[in-house]
């Protein structure tokens, strides 16, 4: 496969971009926090068929953090800039986790630069679970020390989720060292406000429930009545990392994006 490595200027500095394959455009957003490379066995599955633009979200991969710090409202910002310089808007935008929550605020707050959303693994955010985060750490979050031994406990926290695949705990761990903060991503979920953003949402909304994503999984039935969704697709045994079942996903993606 011959993916396109390039970056382009965006509200928080330069956002890096992978692009690949020939055919409708979607716009690929990743869990906290990892990269584009969380697509890239569904970018390789998906070459003839659409054309994809993996970003790295503001704060993670290759991409600068916004001068503002980290928000859903911010990386939805550094998304529409991507759309827009992409010259192939709108565009079916496809999030994971994080990503999910992203192109929400994307889908709200820019109307026409989307022309559906599938939410994978997205969790509803309202008060009673933004209540719920700001009592707890979220994952990924660890202190730095001159042992090295933080790595580990990075490892340690995400191994329940990947069945014991050290191949995709490796690229977990590459990325969150990337990070500005491993943890600011999902943060910044804890503190959005999506009930003001989904009732402006008016694109056709598909919702992939991971059967086996004990954080996502059970808001399905939530978000498919708030977020007005027309369909729900179910990957059993699906996990928390995409790759886990990445020819499932990109099966249930290439079935909802328009030709």
């Amino acid at each position: 496969m011959s993916i396109v490595r390039r970056y382009i200027d965006g509200p928080s500095g330069q956002i890096h971009l992978a692009e690949a394959g020939r055919g409708p455009s979607v716009l690929l957003l990743h869990q906290t926090p990892r990269s584009w490379d969380e697509f890239r066995e569904v970018m390789i599955a998906l070459e003839d068929r659409l054309h994809m633009i993996a970003m790295d979200l503001p704060g993670m991969g290759s991409s600068d953090q916004h001068p503002d710090g980290p928000s859903i409202e911010n990386y939805a910002a550094a998304a529409a800039a991507v759309i827009e310089q992409s010259d192939r808007g709108p565009v079916s935008v496809c999030g994971h986790h994080t990503g999910g929550v992203v192109a929400v605020e994307l889908a709200a707050r820019y109307p026409h630069l989307v022309n559906c959303l599938v939410l994978s693994s997205t969790p509803w955010i309202d008060g009673t679970e933004r209540a719920r985060r700001a009592g707890k750490q979220p994952i990924d979050t660890v202190e730095p020390r001159s042992d090295g031994s933080h790595l580990l406990d990075l490892w340690n926290q995400r191994a329940p989720f990947y069945g014991g695949r050290t191949d995709q705990l490796t690229r977990f761990v590459s990325d969150a060292l990337r990070a500005d903060d491993p943890a600011a991503g999902h943060r910044a979920v804890g503190r959005y406000r999506m009930e003001n953003a989904a009732n402006r949402v008016r694109c056709p909304v598909t919702l992939v429930e991971h059967s086996a994503d004990p954080f996502a999984s059970p808001h399905t039935t939530v978000l498919q009545l708030h977020m007005n969704a027309s369909r729900v697709e179910v990957i059993q045994s699906g996990r928390v990392p995409l790759e886990a079942t990445a020819s499932a996903f990109a099966a249930a993606l290439l079935s909802t994006v328009p030709a």
